[in-house]
């Protein structure tokens, strides 16, 4: 079969899911993945051919609202190649900005310790590790599966991976320098609104919060922070966009400082940003 022709019937057949750009590019992924080509292979050599027994199987699961990422059992986050499945959230392009803020909070600390809480796959933990010279990281989750998958993602020296429940409180002790978190913040009531690819396939634990407690998580890691952090150590979490107002409230009212609410790429507010 034609690659070309490969592309356009599963695009086709992906457009009942998705609109036809997004299930497009769910297609080309595929496609690097099984067929070794990129994304203008089909345009620059049009009559070349592929085994589309290869890919049949994905197309089939896609059609089932799976999402991709854990189709081909990878992602791609912050130029590195992450092993994902069920267990563990799939990384968000978003939180690659939290990445990005945390390397220039502890820029000019040498050696510097970093707190990374609810880790899931651990991109945020491999991420800074291996992007800041010297730097020792401990990386916390409750779900075992989610620390299998994250401890498991790179060869060599790595970050320290511990299972802890975070609404319970440190099991250790130690002063960090920068603690960032990602924790579940979207609300039982905006489940509704959101498509069975996540919904059904991800884990709901690292996802979602009562609607009447949506500060649960955030309570804990101001409590974390609070106990951690060295005394000019600084923090940022992911947070509900909805919630900026009420999020930066709980690291206020935890005695924090400098806490600010910080907006992401599409100008939203994503990020609330502290100082110990």
């Amino acid at each position: 079969m034609r690659l070309a022709d490969f592309i356009r019937e599963s695009t086709e057949a992906l457009e009942a899911l998705y609109p036809r750009r997004e299930a497009g590019d769910i297609v080309l992924l595929v496609c690097r993945k099984r067929f070794d080509t990129d994304k203008f292979t089909h345009i620059l050599h049009p009559e070349l051919c592929i085994d589309e027994t290869l890919a049949a199987r994905d197309i089939a699961r896609l059609l089932k609202w799976e999402p991709v990422q854990y189709v081909l059992g990878e992602t791609e986050f912050c130029g590195r190649t992450f092993r994902v499945g069920p267990g563990a959230l799939i990384p968000r392009p978003e939180t690659e900005l939290l990445v990005e803020k945390g390397r220039e909070m502890v820029r000019g600390i040498g050696n510097p310790k970093i707190l990374d809480l609810c880790t899931g796959s651990g991109c945020i933990a491999w991420t800074l590790f291996k992007d800041i010279p010297g730097a020792s990281v401990c990386a916390v989750d409750i779900s075992r599966d989610a620390l299998d998958i994250a401890s498991g993602q790179f060869e060599g020296p790595g970050p320290s991976f511990v299972e802890a429940d975070i609404l319970e409180g440190p099991p250790f002790t130690g002063r960090y320098d920068l603690l960032t978190a990602n924790p579940p913040y979207i609300c039982n009531s905006e489940k509704s609104a959101m498509r069975p690819n996540v919904t059904d396939y991800e884990p709901s634990t690292a996802l979602f919060v009562p609607d009447d407690d949506p500060m649960l998580f955030y309570r804990a890691i101001a409590r974390w922070a609070g106990l951690l952090l060295d005394g000019n150590g600084s923090g940022i979490v992911e947070i509900n966009e909805g919630y900026g107002t009420d999020t930066a409230q709980v690291f206020i009212q935890a005695g924090l400082r400098n806490v600010l609410i910080e907006k992401d790429l599409a100008g939203k507010d994503r990020f609330v940003t502290f100082r110990r």
